[in-house]
Order: C-alpha cells, then structure tokens, then sequence
C-alpha cells in the first residue's frame, strides 16, 4: 500500500481548533515536512489548492501558499518522492495546466502528477468574478471530462484540436511532451466524480469515516469499482485520513477530545453554510466535509492511539479491496512525519518492504 502526505498548504493544517497547533504555511515548513517524507520512503507529497479560507477566530485557510509553485520547489528539493499539485480548473484554462505540468516534470525529472478539481465553494471564485452561475454544481463533470481530455491529448501528442462544450482548441501545441507518466487524480465521491475517475484518472481519493474505523470507506471503493467494470479501467482509490497518535491510546485520546473541546464555531459554521450551497447528491465529499458532527477536522477518517494501534488500523485499511494507498495528514505535520517514519511505518505488515533512509543522507537536505 502507498503512503502520501497531504502538505499543509493551508494554515493550521487541518484542524478548525483553538486547541490545535497553530501555524501558518510557508516553504520551509512544506520543504522539511517533504525531505522528512522522503528520507522514509514515503511514496507522494500532494498539496490542495484553497482560494478562500473559513474566517473564525483561527483564520482558518485565510492564509494559503499555491499549489503549482509550491509543489515546483519540493520537486527542485526531492529527488524520489512522487508530487502532485492541485488545479482550480475554473481558473486555469487545461493548455495553461498541461504546460505548467510539463515544466514541473521537467524539474522533477517525471515525479509529477495531477490532482483536478471542479471547484464547488462559490466564494472562492466569485470574490474574482470568476463563478460560472449555480448550474455549475450540476454539469461540473462534464466539464470537467472535457478538460481531462484535453490533457491526456496534450501530454501524449502535443497537439489539440477538442471541440467541446465548454472548451474548444484550434490546432493547440504544447510541448516539450512530459518524460513521466502523468497521473491524474480526483477526490468526488458522487456517482458523476466516480464515473469521471472510471474513465480519466488514475486514482479517486476518497474520505475515510468515523474514528478508528479504518475499513469504513469500503463502499466507496465499492461504487468506484462498479464504475470501472463500465470502462474497464484500472482505478484505485486512496482514502484520507488524519493520524493523532501518541505513546499510549489514552494521551492521543486525550488530545482529540482537546482538539474537540476548542471546535472554531464561527469558522465551521462558514464551511457548513458552503456545504448547504451545493445543490448536488448527499453522496458528496462536500456533505461529509460540511457535516457538524466532527467539523473540527473535516469529518475525515481519523486514526486515533498509540503508534502501535495506529499501525495496526492502517494495515487494516490495506486490506479493503481495490485500495491503492493512504493519504495522511497530522495534528503537528513535522511531528508527525518523523513519527510516522521512526514509530508507526516500522510496525506496518503492508509497509515492510520500505527501507528508510537515514535523515541525515535524506537526497536534498544539503540542498
């Protein structure tokens, strides 16, 4: 199974908490989290992309790095690790994308890849006068299909010549063709983002539910393989999960209930008022995001107690079909980077076959 880590593009990481660690991003930050990454085999880095933040008391995301340009640098700065950036679709036409993509492959030497979004909170586009209209929220995959195809055409020939809907090229070129594989990846959980990922990504990132519940996206994987037995693709999914992990199981309860206790009301209130907006299915990622229940971390899957425990319930998520690896996030990402690689991944049965190397020859650090 593969291990990313979701870097923390955003301030504070993923928490809306008063309670939690409380910073805001910078390169550095993502640089160290990346060669730490990378010293112990983990396999990728993606970093989202967040035009605006939830307000509150924390600021929550008002304060954001880009991810093109971010991801760019931790590629000058790696050497092994996989990276993906996120695309605003909205915001960058696909022959922009495509080339921005080929440059980062350049400097990654082929590590690099693609996450595409369609864009679904109205504020983060409508504050640039850039909102299509509310029937956006209906016919967002479609469009969507249209400017994966563009790409796919791009990088594999250089040329374009699509006639779409939404997006139409004459006699389009871009090139130099990328040296690397280019994997796309999706993160919608509704029956159209499943079905876009069936016939043009690579991997569909799926939230995990629950605490402790490692297996309790099984039914995405599910839906996700009903929808390539249609076009006959071969799509894994990668499941979010956020790691509180401690010596024991009652010090990392002890500080989820602490992160839960300084819940940023005003902030989650915000995100719920956006989930409300999106006219699509309760299926959605965004219901689930936007769900009060545990806003305090985007209602992710969350792993919770010792490192042996949480070893174990990663190992757990292994074992449900058609799952390609994990995505992570930490309560404190350097932390738990390096706790990660020194205390949990050793114990992992589905990551034996990964040689850490040690940090101090980690390849970049005396860059």
């Amino acid at each position: 199974m593969e291990v990313g880590i979701f870097t923390p593009i955003g301030n504070n990481g993923w928490l809306i908490s008063e309670n939690s660690p409380q910073y805001m991003p910078s390169f550095d930050l993502n640089k160290e989290i990346a060669q730490k990454a990378e010293s112990y085999g983990v396999d990728f880095l993606l970093s989202m992309i967040k035009l605006r933040g939830f307000g509150g008391k924390t600021e929550f995301w008002e304060y954001n790095l880009e991810s093109f340009t971010l991801m760019a640098g931790l590629a000058a700065v790696t050497e092994k690790i996989k990276i993906y950036a996120t695309c605003p679709t909205l915001v960058i036409p696909p022959a922009f994308c495509a080339r921005m993509c080929n440059t980062i492959d350049s400097i990654s030497h082929g590590r690099f890849g693609l996450n595409l979004i369609t864009g679904w909170q109205r504020p983060e586009y409508s504050q640039m006068g850039l909102w299509p209209g509310d029937e956006h929220f209906r016919n967002r995959y479609t469009m969507l299909g249209e400017y994966a195809h563009i790409l796919r055409e791009l990088w594999a020939t250089g040329v374009s010549d699509f006639k779409g809907q939404y997006y139409e090229m004459d006699d389009c070129r871009v090139k130099p063709l990328p040296t690397g594989e280019m994997k796309i990846i999706c993160a919608g959980s509704s029956d159209e983002g499943l079905a876009f990922s069936a016939q043009y990504a690579d991997y569909a990132f799926c939230l995990g539910k629950g605490v402790n519940t490692p297996k309790a996206f099984a039914s995405n994987n599910e839906r996700l393989m009903a929808a390539t037995a249609k076009t006959g693709r071969d799509v894994r999914i990668y499941a979010l999960f956020m790691v509180i992990a401690a010596e024991t199981d009652e010090e990392a309860m002890e500080k989820w209930i602490w992160y839960r206790e300084g819940v940023d009301e005003e902030a989650v209130a915000w995100l719920g008022a956006q989930g409300a907006a999106d006219k699509t299915s309760t299926t959605t990622n965004v219901r689930q995001l936007a769900d009060r229940e545990s806003a305090v971390n985007l209602n992710m899957g969350t792993l919770v107690g010792s490192y042996e425990s949480v070893a174990r319930m990663l190992d757990e998520a292994a074992t449900v079909p058609n799952t390609g690896g994990v995505l992570l996030t930490f309560d404190d990402f350097l932390e738990g980077t390096e706790k990660f690689g020194t205390r949990i991944q050793p114990l992992m049965q589905c990551r034996q076959h990964v040689a850490a190397v040690p940090l101090a020859a980690s390849p970049g650090l005396a860059q």
